[in-house]
């Protein structure tokens, strides 16, 4: 997205929560909250005072559009499939995992099918239920439960779509703010994004393997790409050509000659017979993680969908990961791109016309009634 096209579709900005959001009914509050009413720059309910993410608004297919348009462009982008006739839009493959088990009764046997509503990508079930069985039942995935829910507000957290795109901003000001914007986007997804890759210790080398044949893949698929648009430019027929697609091994020696492998998190030992995350920033030789110890360096929060920032040889979530680079406004949760911004007493930042009382308006430096 260039910054002439980001500065035209903000000009029809959508309210925080965007359409339909306001049915959603607030999981702190309950029943006490009417109904998500959003804030026209806050990201909040007017009627209950609570987060954007504590509603959860939207559904699968917003989740997947906004994870999509996350990992296009990046090493990641494999995960992610072109929408038909979506102008170059992506929609982010979840993998989905349904597990159907017999259930033993006296009469003629009957199954019972567990869905989860996602999994890690590229494994047969039995490694994926591994995987599953170490994850805290509260934040496993299962359709319909506290842990499915729980997914989903962590989308909306560690992975907020106003990080990520300049159309679900509203403090942007200038062409200089989204030029910045979209420079940080596009530099983050090339050298620090990520999604963890789950294998069995040892198996490494495979994963950095099947990483070099993505990238000599898209490669060649560029130079077709490119190929085709100079001959069909020149008015030439139709084009053939031949790629290299020998690509050395990184990081080291291959970890699979190793037989005692240490997890990069807690330090202890992860035993061969068990699932272990890999992140292809980090290297395959010599770090990986027990899927527990996954976790944003920050906040300690296990990394959705194993979506993860690589900084300072530190595992972060797109939150705080943005933080460590841009301030954040402490009152609308955008990053802030200007050049001046307010620094309260306590720390925080804020937009200079945002550092202001909730309900009145008046600035929070100032004392006020409430």
């Amino acid at each position: 997205m260039d910054v002439s096209s980001a500065v035209a579709k903000m000009s029809m900005k959508q309210t925080a929560g965007g359409a339909g959001a306001a049915a959603a009914v607030c999981l702190v509050c309950k029943e006490s909250c009417s109904g998500f009413q959003p804030h026209s720059w806050r990201k909040a309910c007017m009627a209950c005072g609570c987060s954007t993410v504590d509603h959860a608004p939207g559904g699968d297919l917003e989740d997947d559009q906004r994870m999509g348009r996350l990992l296009a462009d990046s090493p990641s982008s494999h995960l992610t499939a072109k929408v038909k006739g979506g102008g170059g839009l992506r929609m982010y493959k979840r993998n989905r995992m349904i597990v159907t088990n017999p259930v033993v009764s006296r009469k003629d046997p009957t199954f019972s099918t567990t869905t989860y509503d996602w999994a890690p990508a590229g494994l047969n079930q039995k490694l994926a239920m591994q995987y599953m069985e170490r994850i805290p039942e509260n934040l496993c995935p299962v359709s319909g439960t506290d842990g499915a829910l729980e997914r989903r507000r962590q989308l909306l957290s560690q992975l907020p779509a106003y990080d990520q795109d300049p159309m679900k901003c509203q403090s942007l000001a200038s062409e200089e703010e989204i030029s910045s914007m979209l420079l940080f986007v596009k530099n983050y997804k090339q050298e620090v994004l990520g999604v963890g890759e789950v294998a069995l210790p040892g198996e490494g080398g495979a994963l950095r393997e099947a990483a070099n044949q993505r990238t000599a893949k898209e490669a060649k698929d560029r130079s077709n790409s490119d190929k085709k648009d100079a001959l069909e430019q020149h008015d030439q027929g139709s084009t053939s050509s031949s790629a290299s697609s020998a690509t050395g091994s990184t990081n080291g020696t291959d970890s699979s000659i190793k037989t005692d492998h240490q997890c990069s998190g807690c330090h202890g030992k992860v035993a061969m017979d068990s699932p272990a995350v890999y992140a292809e920033r980090a290297g395959y030789h010599g770090a990986l993680w027990h899927p527990t110890c996954f976790v944003c360096s920050e906040c300690g929060q296990g990394l959705v969908d194993l979506v993860y920032f690589w900084s300072n040889q530190k595992l972060f979530c797109g939150r705080h990961y943005c933080q460590t680079v841009w301030p954040r406004c402490s009152g609308c949760d955008e990053l802030i791109f200007c050049q001046t911004f307010h620094t309260t007493k306590d720390g925080r930042t804020w937009h200079r016309h945002h550092c202001c009382c909730w309900k009145c308006g008046q600035n929070l430096e100032t004392p006020c009634q409430h």
